[in-house]
């Protein structure tokens, strides 16, 4: 079968043969679309080391063999790569996605390829989710990126009517901005360093957009907010100047959830006596667990989050390097791989 790897740090589309179930519990999917995830780039670029070099973790497929009774071959599938053990301290003190097993999970070889092996380990504990036939195959493959959107939300606890700013409008910004509005935020701005981007929040919801390149955005937020600056500043990227757009833009009070990833040694130019002075909390958020992506799955059921808006791209296996280069351009929002 084909697969897209990483060896020795470099991309490699190749044959290899199909995974077989080495584990009661194991199942076997073909895969139907997985989402391109920007620390798929980041991986092959070097710049992401927190999991395994394995690529492709959003997938939906169609089970072809199943060692347990309660998924059979043919039925329509969502596979979570990362999968807790719900029992250690982290996962029993509120922090699943720091347990230790957590990042030792994965897909064999990964969702980049036209069969991948989901372990009994994440199937027991609830890693596979049938999908509604209403559901598409490329629906299905946001399942995972909406649930981290869905858990970093929860962390925050947005209130009907807040004010909300995004700071990084790709692909994961703008399902923040979606699903802020879900949420009941009442006012979404967006803001980003890329136009193609920004015009796009507006296509998805959000209530002004702005760029980074053009504007002072704190100066903007507090504008568009009586002078207050936001309820809660998401900042979708990792880079220094988003993390301290969204801190100069927080109304006092407020809150800063920190989702993008920094690269390993960001340091940022900020006083921090402001952050007491006026009472800014800093909550981050990291990954996905189960009930995150069972929750993820219903608002796509239910029609609440059109993730469909955001796909730009499609491309098959073997066009896999075209697809990167394109997503590394930042002229697509969502890239979607298929088989």
């Amino acid at each position: 079968m084909k697969a897209v790897l990483l060896e020795n740090g470099k991309v490699v589309i190749k044959e290899i043969p199909k995974p077989i179930i080495k584990d009661k519990g194991d199942v076997i999917v073909k895969m139907k679309a997985c989402g391109l995830c920007g620390t798929d780039v980041e991986k092959i670029c070097g710049q992401y080391t927190a999991s395994q070099p394995i690529l492709g973790h959003e997938p939906a497929g169609i089970i072809d063999e199943s060692s347990v009774d309660f998924l059979k071959p043919g039925q329509r599938v969502f596979a979570h790569h990362h999968v807790p053990c719900y029992e250690c301290y982290y996962c029993t003190h509120g922090s699943p996605t720091m347990c230790p097993y957590y990042r030792k999970t994965n897909l064999d070889p990964g969702g980049f390829a036209e069969y991948f092996r989901v372990p009994a380990w994440n199937v027991v504990r609830g890693g596979i989710l049938i999908l509604p036939d209403s559901v598409s195959f490329d629906e299905g493959a946001f399942i995972e990126p909406l649930a981290t959107v869905v858990r970093a939300q929860r962390r925050v606890k947005i209130n009907k009517g807040d004010s909300v700013l995004v700071v990084g409008a790709g692909p994961m910004g703008l399902l923040h901005v979606m699903m802020a509005k879900a949420n009941g935020a009442s006012t979404v701005i967006a803001s980003d360093v890329s136009d193609f981007r920004i015009e796009y929040a507006t296509k998805v919801g959000a209530d002004y957009s702005l760029n980074a390149r053009k504007t002072d955005i704190s100066s903007e937020v507090k504008k568009l907010t009586d002078g207050r600056g936001v309820d809660l500043a998401i900042i979708a990227s990792g880079s220094p100047s988003a993390i301290l757009s969204g801190l100069l833009s927080v109304r006092k009070g407020g809150y800063v959830l920190l989702f993008g990833v920094p690269y390993k040694g960001t340091v940022l130019n900020y006083d921090i006596s402001e952050l007491l002075n006026n009472e800014i909390s800093i909550i981050s958020s990291n990954a996905a667990v189960e009930e995150d992506t069972k929750e993820a799955l219903k608002l796509i059921y239910e029609g609440k989050v059109d993730v469909k808006k955001l796909i730009t791209h499609r491309f098959s296996l073997d066009e896999f390097n075209e697809a990167v280069r394109i997503g590394k351009e930042g002229n697509a929002i969502k890239v979607i791989i298929y088989d």
